[in-house]
């Protein structure tokens, strides 16, 4: 599942900048994929994440300490994380009332957790071992523009 998507992006962003890379990822993912409602790619800057470029609904989040929220949790532990519900989230920082369900994957750099891709929808449950492989998959793309 989503070969297609990722043989598409590897080779779409093979002569693109790091910036251009983030932002073609993240308008491909949210046009392309049904259910990636908001996409995004936070990094890391001290104890905070600093928003480098989304597609989706426009966001107030553009810095997050660490811990806080889902993004931050991520970014502390160095562990993806699921929400098939965001509002059982305790920690949870809502975005957008729409949303209901939330992936975060960490992007490592030499085995050092530098940002993440934060990805919003709209349907409950939305996300599955798949989309975390394939996003996994398409960080490890990104990390060689590092």
């Amino acid at each position: 599942m989503y070969e297609k998507e990722y043989l598409f992006i590897g080779k779409k962003i093979r002569n693109l900048s790091l910036d251009d890379s983030l932002q073609f990822v993240c308008e491909y993912l949210q046009k392309n994929v049904k259910g990636y409602d908001w996409v995004g790619y936070y990094f890391h800057n001290d104890n905070h994440l600093i928003l480098k470029t989304y597609f989706g609904i426009k966001t107030e989040h553009t810095k997050i300490p660490f811990g806080k929220g889902i993004c931050g949790q991520t970014a502390e532990s160095n562990k993806y994380i699921i929400a098939d519900d965001v509002n059982k989230e305790e920690n949870y920082i809502s975005c957008n009332i729409n949303v209901k369900s939330e992936i975060v994957v960490p992007l490592f750099v030499n085995n050092e957790n530098i940002g993440q891709i934060d990805i919003d929808s709209n349907t409950p449950s939305r996300f599955t071992f798949n989309d975390l492989n394939f996003l996994k998959k398409i960080n490890i793309l990104i990390s060689k523009k590092i």
